[in-house]
């Protein structure tokens, strides 16, 4: 036995390597086996082998030091391993955004039979889930029921009987909100019983998933958390006409449901672990945790539940076996989400409601659908530039953070940022307490974003829905307002002095190359500073480049920048190292090829 033990190989566990592993190998060789092998010259066989096995041991080791970082969030780099991360912490991805906004309706409705007003029978309820198409080819959803028989709604004069001079029809308008998205529908035949199964239904275009039926008929619903059992549909008031109120919630429990995991290249839907035969013992749903309204949906779930209050049952809903399920949902297009003011301009499917439909002209009720005209006065937005790896991470640890609630001003920024992206997208959030109130009142400066990765204004719409969102987390005696914050576009000039002897056009155009690399993706938070400082250094690294003799920033305005007046002297650090910006102003570089500009002295 101590003959053994002093025969034992001295291993060092130290080298990763294929270098240091082949010289460990050779060395342990020669070591123990001086006399089996002494050739090992590069051409050799004994050369060979132990190249091989280093070739194994240095991927072996990259793809154990590889899988280690992917299993902290700090060190990860593929996205939807981070997304995984997030998901373990109570963040929820939810993908590029897609484009909402408030288009007008308008419709031409019979006069009253003395002609003195509109005849308010043939006034239309233009039902939710009506659709809306663009020149772009893009199509959009109706999220609420819009009444024509508002009051406040205006009406004009269209037509007139040109033999009495009394008006014959009058021309309505109201507003209502879309969300962009192409309805579209599949099916999928489910085997036997599976314990949590996951079914994959598309890519990360999907937006929102509206209904999941089987071929039985059974509804299943999707909830934030599969703990979570209580739904909230919307039934119609009959007595709406008195109260004002369009809808009456009434809470439902659901044993069939699901919940949506996305990733960055896919969507897919997990189910429970009870069967049909099992079934779910439901608990008592409670009216008062209602929250926000799920546009597409005829329902709302409730996104206020706490996943770590389990139900009275180790069960997670009714999971599907032995039947086809027909699932439809909105998906969106890269190009034909956003819509330009004036662009949407027809009318796809039409769903309306009118009142009196038994007692009054049919005739007149196809005219009054025939007359509707759709157009936006402002545009839609939403669709981003998909977040990349760092900006997850952050709102990761942001969300993770706040635990629900909005105290500090890192918690409203970051509440902001977890609105769902079916309410709108949020690019760039900072909050101001307001210096002037003499309560806790806090700014909130936003910016949206077009798919060009450029700073937008964010829309009316929007920003209502912001509010809303806010007011579930804030503190009660928080006042919050919600502001445009500014946009200012920045250019750069610099002049550098080249080495003898090189091409001058070649050192320029690589010099421009590293500037507007760095550049042409940062996207600025608002009140975060431009370092000048760091261009110095770019330059100063960049081969065949003898010296700097300037950069300066300067105010890019004209036909396709921002109008924001901004002085860029009174704004520059009294070393000349960075340019600051107001807490309400964003910089950007809007056209890095044209607004990075460099000369050789």
């Amino acid at each position: 036995m101590k003959d053994y033990k002093k025969r034992l190989p001295a291993i060092k566990y130290t080298s990763r390597d294929f270098r240091s592993i082949r010289d460990d190998l050779i060395q342990h060789a020669q070591r123990y086996y001086p006399d089996t092998f002494k050739d090992w010259s590069e051409a050799s066989f004994g050369s060979l082998m132990v190249d091989s096995v280093a070739y194994i041991g240095d991927i072996l080791s990259f793809y154990l030091d590889y899988q280690v970082n992917e299993s902290f969030i700090d060190t990860a780099v593929e996205v939807n391993n981070i997304i995984r991360h997030g998901r373990a912490m109570g963040y929820k991805y939810r993908g590029p955004a897609p484009a909402m906004g408030e288009v007008s309706f308008f419709v031409s409705v019979p006069a009253s039979n003395t002609g003195m007003g509109i005849d308010t029978d043939y006034l239309p309820v233009i039902k939710r889930g009506s659709t809306v198409g663009s020149k772009t080819g893009g199509s959009y959803t109706l999220v609420d029921d819009i009444r024509f028989n508002d009051t406040t709604n205006p009406a004009v004069v269209s037509r007139v009987n040109e033999s009495t001079g009394l008006p014959t029809h009058y021309a309505v308008k109201t507003k209502g909100r879309v969300i962009s998205g192409f309805l579209k529908s599949k099916t999928v035949n489910v085997g036997s019983f599976k314990k949590f199964l996951k079914i994959k239904i598309g890519s990360s275009a999907i937006s929102e998933i509206i209904s999941v039926t089987d071929s039985e008929g059974n509804r299943y619903f999707e909830v934030d958390y599969l703990s979570q059992d209580t739904i909230y549909k919307e039934l119609v008031n009959k007595n709406v006409t008195n109260d004002n109120v369009p809808s009456i919630i009434k809470p439902f429990t659901v044993p069939r449901r699901f919940t949506t995991i996305r990733t960055r290249s896919s969507t897919s839907m997990l189910f429970g672990n009870a069967s049909a035969e099992e079934g779910v013992t439901p608990s008592v749903a409670d009216p008062k945790n209602i929250v926000l309204d799920v546009f597409a949906k005829d329902y709302v779930s409730d996104r206020a539940f706490d996943p770590s209050r389990l139900l009275s049952t180790d069960k997670f809903g009714v999971a599907p076996a032995n039947t086809r399920l027909t699932i439809t949902y909105l998906t969106n297009g890269s190009v034909n989400s956003n819509a330009a003011v004036g662009s949407v301009n027809s009318v796809g499917t039409l769903l309306t409601f009118f009142e009196k439909s038994a007692s009054i002209s049919k005739n007149k009720i196809n005219d009054v659908r025939n007359t509707v005209e759709v157009h936006n006065e402002l545009p839609i937005v939403g669709h981003t530039v998909p977040l990349n790896a760092a900006e997850i991470k952050q709102n990761i640890t942001d969300v993770f953070a706040t635990q629900n609630r909005a105290v500090t001003k890192e918690d409203y920024q970051a509440m902001a940022l977890a609105m769902p992206q079916k309410f709108g997208s949020i690019k760039r959030v900072n909050i101001v307490r307001d210096p002037d109130s003499l309560k806790r009142n806090l700014n909130m400066y936003i910016l949206s974003q077009n798919k060009q990765g450029r700073y937008i204004r964010a829309n009316p719409t929007l920003k209502r829905n912001l509010k809303t969102w806010l007011g579930r987390y804030k503190m009660m005696t928080d006042t919050v307002d919600i502001l445009d914050a500014k946009v200012v576009n920045i250019g750069i000039e610099y002049k550098i002095v080249v080495m003898d002897g090189v091409d001058k056009f070649t050192i320029l155009a690589t010099a421009q190359n590293k500037i507007s690399e760095i550049y042409n993706q940062r996207n600025y938070h608002i009140g975060e500073p431009f370092y000048i400082s760091e261009i110095w250094s770019i330059l100063n690294r960049t081969t065949g480049v003898l010296d700097v003799k300037d950069v300066k920033v300067v105010a890019k305005t004209g036909t396709g920048y921002s109008k924001t007046g901004f002085n860029i002297m009174q704004n520059l650090s009294p070393d000349g190292r960075y340019l600051t910006a107001p807490m309400n102003v964003a910089l950007e570089i809007k056209f890095p090829a044209a607004d990075i500009k460099g000369t050789v002295v």
